[in-house]
């Protein structure tokens, strides 16, 4: 008679994104995820398009090759890599050479969000990036955000949806989660088995109206979790268990702690303010 399987906590894994200390040259933030107890690193390389310091590994052979270095000494694991845009002067092919170091490194996700209006181009493009990544063995991660042209989860949703390739994903920043007034009970509604990820943080309750300050809290103004106004427990307790990426960039603390003391405080809030929330623990089925 086969015994029944048992379900046991399991310690809530954790994986510092780029976005949290951005100027921070790969190698180091591999080292900076290692020493303050992470236990993934997210890094940025697919850069153009965005503003900020280009952290691309497959145009800079010796970032490469000190970034296999620094993942060789620590021993962390790559969980995903960002940002693969769908835009409408972009082309998905030209982002197979940083999809292959991805691989090559470890990776087993990609982020990507929106940018184009042409809804036909954007579940085109959409749907040949997933296919190049499937050759690479990664999943496609689609975030809807403010400043994109796919800003609220449903529209995200329709894309998938349209889409329809296997290894398409949804993923929930939450601060994006709050600022496009979605429901907790919708999440409900979903097929789980889109979810690899959340990208967590606080940020101020207050939406703002204008985009540059919107831009400005994305970039550079959010909050450790438990400090701002939104309800980031809320949201996690309806999602499915799955890797915590800690993304909260936050020039104030940045510039009090160093980007490795924020870093660190990063972890610790979060897994402080989700002891005291209750949902410290990912369930994991033997």
């Amino acid at each position: 008679m086969t015994a029944a399987a048992t379900v046991e906590p399991q310690a809530q894994q954790y994986s510092l994104g780029h976005l949290t200390i951005i100027d921070t040259p790969t190698p180091e933030l591999v080292r900076i995820a290692a020493r303050t107890g992470y236990d993934f690193v997210s890094p940025r390389l697919i850069c153009d398009g965005l503003p900020g310091m280009d952290h691309s590994l497959a145009r800079n052979p010796a970032l490469l090759r000190a970034t296999r270095a620094a993942l060789a000494e620590t021993g962390l694991p790559v969980h995903d890599i960002e940002l693969a845009r769908i835009a409408d002067d972009v082309d998905p092919g030209s982002y197979e050479p940083e999809l292959a170091v991805g691989a090559e490194i470890g990776a087993r996700h990609v982020l990507s969000s929106i940018w184009s209006s042409d809804r036909g181009y954007t579940v085109d493009a959409f749907g040949r990036l997933c296919r190049l990544a499937a050759q690479y063995g990664l999943t496609v991660n689609l975030e809807w955000l403010a400043l994109g042209t796919v800003t609220t989860m449903a529209d995200a949703v329709d894309v998938l949806r349209q889409v329809d390739e296997p290894n398409a994903r949804l993923m929930i920043d939450l601060h994006h989660f709050h600022r496009s007034h979605e429901s907790v009970d919708d999440l409900a509604t979903l097929p789980r088995e889109w979810f690899e990820f959340v990208q967590i943080c606080d940020a101020p309750g207050e939406i703002p109206a204008e985009r540059d300050e919107m831009a400005r809290i994305i970039r550079a103004g959010r909050n450790y979790l438990g400090e701002g106004g939104t309800d980031p427990a809320a949201v996690l307790r309806a999602l499915p268990p799955m890797v915590y990426s800690v993304e909260i960039p936050s020039a104030p603390d940045e510039a009090r702690f160093g980007a490795e003391g924020h870093a660190r405080r990063c972890l610790e809030t979060s897994r402080a303010y989700l002891a005291r929330a209750g949902v410290t623990q990912r369930e994991a089925t033997r």
